[in-house]
């Protein structure tokens, strides 16, 4: 079933439910990641209509499902109420809404409600780009962290600074000034591109993104493994970039190096999906080629350094809809150690690699 069918409505798209069978997740693993993202307003009474748009809106209804015990990404789409209908606000970028919207309907349709109520209108450029104005810092060659993680890797005793919908803290590693970056809302897929051209604006040299990855490769356990590489499968074209790390983060044991391919939802990685990818790419999640897309087009550095957390081809007790379990945390504090062990490591590298000096 085609996930994209056209809305009579001018601007809108229908957001069909996918084929639970035909999905890398099994049908429970999926129905519970879908009941830990979907606004609390949608799982407990029916809609005449729900629409998803564009938009970064903490005075609508904030769902009582989002995320608790951690600084940063805890935001999740708001909800309007206009009578029987619903305007669902998800952060300004076409891939997150998109996203959403699929994540909605097919989770109406896995728990036997209509699913032909749900819309999405993907937001304009314009409106995309102008939804990050908002970030403003002083840099200068600084290196900007940026993603998942960044209360451990961060100096833990550092003050946050807090702007609207991020904070960020400053410090010198090796003479080199870094910065560490997140953000209370999501940056989901063409989101994270659009930050990191807005941080090269702003003055920064080198971009890394700290985050999470799925795994095209049987047999690789989730947790237990760091990814990085340099290129990316964009909307059907290769694109890679100046690495931050070049070769120094492969080197390390535990840390596996591949081709990378960018899929605007986890939704529409079913098992054909899989086929068409796994023989020649390592790696996916929504960001990473968008990133490396946008510090290419820059002209600044850019590096991801990932904990592969699920697999797409072996299924393993540890997935996408039980992240919150604390032996899956237990792991992955490890991996924080070993990410930040690795980057430090890089800042004080050889001289050939003149990380140290601003640009």
């Amino acid at each position: 079933m085609t996930p994209l069918l056209a809305d009579p409505t001018p601007g809108l798209l229908r957001a069909a439910p996918i084929e639970p069978a035909g999905h890398t997740m099994t049908h429970a693993r999926l129905l519970r990641y879908l009941e830990i993202k979907v606004h609390h307003l949608i799982q407990d009474q029916d809609w005449d209509s729900i629409r998803v748009i564009g938009g970064y809106d903490r005075t609508a209804v904030i769902s009582r499902y989002e995320k608790t015990g951690k600084l940063f990404n805890i935001e999740r789409p708001t909800a309007e109420i206009h009578g029987r209908d619903l305007i669902v606000k998800a952060f300004p970028g076409a891939d997150y809404v998109q996203h959403y919207a699929l994540i909605i309907a097919t989770y109406l349709a896995m728990t036997g409600r209509p699913a032909d109520t749900v819309t999405y209108q993907p937001p304009e450029q314009e409106e995309c780009r102008t939804a990050l104005d908002a970030l403003d810092l002083e840099l200068d060659g600084d290196l900007v962290i940026v993603g998942w993680g960044l209360q451990y890797l961060a100096p833990e005793n550092g003050v946050w600074t807090r702007g609207p919908g991020y904070a960020w803290q400053r410090l010198d590693v090796a003479g080199r000034r870094v910065v560490y970056l997140g953000f209370l809302h999501s940056i989901w897929g063409d989101v994270a591109g659009r930050v990191v051209t807005r941080l090269a604006e702003l003055g920064a040299g080198d971009v890394v993104y700290v985050g999470k990855v799925g795994s095209l490769t049987p047999g690789v356990e989730p947790n237990a493994w760091l990814a990085t590489g340099n290129t990316s499968l964009v909307r059907g074209a290769m694109v890679s970039w100046d690495d931050f790390f070049g070769d120094y983060a492969a080197a390390h044991d535990g840390v596996r190096s591949g081709l990378h391919v960018s899929s605007p939802s986890i939704l529409l990685e079913n098992r054909d999906w899989l086929a068409q990818h796994t023989a020649s790419y390592a790696f996916v999640d929504p960001e990473i080629g968008p990133m490396g897309a946008a510090a290419r087009q820059a002209g600044i550095r850019f590096g991801y350094l990932h904990v592969i957390s699920n697999n797409l081809a072996t299924h393993y007790p540890a997935d996408l809809s039980n992240e919150r379990h604390s032996d899956v945390l237990r792991q992955r504090a490890v991996l924080v150690d070993r990410i930040r062990t690795i980057i430090t490591g890089r800042l004080t590298a050889s001289p050939t690699h003149p990380l140290g000096e601003s640009r």
